[in-house]
């Protein structure tokens, strides 16, 4: 007895027009990840790229929520999208450039609001913990940007 093993009709044409779609929605995280990491560069004191490369610990907060931040507005604007590839993509982008500037305004206020100096908190050799505030602000402002796309 032997068991004949087909693929559908269109399996393989399936199959690439989704890792074409994985391929295009990673770019478009990719550009937003950096628009949003050059964002929060131009807005903070210091050289954050810099900051970064030297290892300073709340630099490296920062960018981290930062870079999950725009990661949770991707993925539910991918979802919003329910499977149509343009409109999820020009979605992403867009929700995606709004979220960058409400993150960038929104953490400068939260900042200054609660007087943490962030300047000198991402400058310093050592953990800051107020830095977690301005890291909880961006993880946060991301998700309220990604569940407003819904």
């Amino acid at each position: 007895m032997t068991a004949a093993v087909a693929l559908e009709s269109g399996y393989w044409s399936s199959l690439g027009e989704g890792v074409g779609a994985i391929l295009l929605y990673a770019l478009v995280g990719l550009v937003l990840m950096l628009v949003g990491f050059y964002a929060i560069d131009l807005t903070t004191p210091g050289h954050l790229r810099q900051l970064v490369l030297e290892g300073k610990p709340n630099a490296i907060v920062v960018t981290a929520a930062g870079m999950l931040s725009m990661a949770f507005i991707v993925v539910l604007a991918i979802f919003a999208a329910s499977g149509k590839l343009l409109e999820g993509l020009i979605a992403s982008l867009i929700f995606g450039l709004v979220g960058i500037i409400a993150q960038v305004v929104s953490v400068r206020v939260i900042e200054k609001a609660l007087g943490i100096d962030i300047g000198a908190a991402l400058h310093s050799e050592a953990y800051t913990p107020a830095v977690l505030v301005v890291a909880a602000a961006h993880f946060a402002l991301g998700l309220v940007v990604a569940f407003a796309i819904l």
